[in-house]
């Protein structure tokens, strides 16, 4: 970790007073701002998180072109990255979320549209308790969720337990740039815009409060690869798009 950074456990939304809190919190704010969403994700982002999933995918798809490979999307929300994954895909795609409301509208937008060449299968399940075999999937990946979950050395532990060895993990997140003129310009956007218009649409502004705050908590990529490394996971890199906002980590579980 950057010297002076406290080592950020799990996520802290509001009031909340232990992990378990702490997800349950979550839980219920994403089931309060679920049926805004989607239409703020790609508002607040300027249809850029469209880009950020497509290249994600793209990264991805030597693993995504094989007929045999089984991928976990982890908490998937709506589903966009899973529909991201699987529109070039031979693999079989699997998408998990612990908030019943978020996966309605996955399976609602599934069924609207035909995402996809392969279908989505979705199901509810806590990324701090899957319940899937070790060993089973080729792939994990996760778009803006990671940051959610109440303790981060624990998700990324169970997300190596049901990797097959040699397989893949890809964690989409935000992340600040370093200070300078983008840098200031962003935490400006986050802090003061964002909030507002999030909060005036969804009707919910403490969850557009939560979000710049929890990006702000979180690891830097370089810190992330170093967390990587240090549970267990091989040849961690970063990604960064978009100015250093975002980045695209990757590590593989040893074989």
């Amino acid at each position: 970790m950057a010297e002076g950074r406290a080592f950020p456990k799990g996520t802290q939304p509001e009031g909340a007073t232990s992990e378990q809190d702490a997800s349950q919190k979550v839980r219920e704010m994403f089931t309060r701002i679920a049926p805004r969403y989607d239409l703020l994700n790609h508002l607040l982002s300027g249809q850029m998180d469209k880009r950020w999933r497509a290249r994600t995918a793209r990264e991805l798809q030597p693993i995504l072109r094989r007929a045999d490979a089984v991928v976990l999307d982890l908490c998937c929300g709506t589903g966009d990255l899973a529909f991201s994954l699987a529109r070039a895909a031979k693999a079989r795609i699997i998408g998990a979320d612990f908030s019943h409301t978020m996966l309605v509208r996955a399976r609602e937008k599934s069924a609207a549209a035909g995402n996809g060449a392969r279908a989505v299968e979705f199901l509810e399940a806590d990324a701090l308790r899957l319940p899937f075999a070790d060993d089973a999937f080729d792939l994990v990946t996760t778009a803006f969720g990671f940051r959610n979950l109440a303790n981060y050395e624990a998700g990324l532990r169970e997300i190596l337990r049901v990797l097959k060895p040699g397989g893949t993990l890809a964690i989409l997140e935000f992340t600040e740039p370093a200070p300078g003129v983008i840098g200031d310009l962003y935490r400006f956007y986050c802090r003061k815009v964002l909030p507002v218009i999030g909060g005036a649409i969804s009707g919910d502004a403490m969850a557009y409060r939560y979000l710049p705050k929890s990006v702000a908590r979180f690891f830097r990529p370089e810190e992330f690869v170093a967390q990587l490394r240090q549970v267990g996971y091989a040849e961690p890199r970063y990604v960064l798009m978009t100015f250093g906002t975002v980045a695209l980590h990757v590590g593989m579980k040893k074989r």
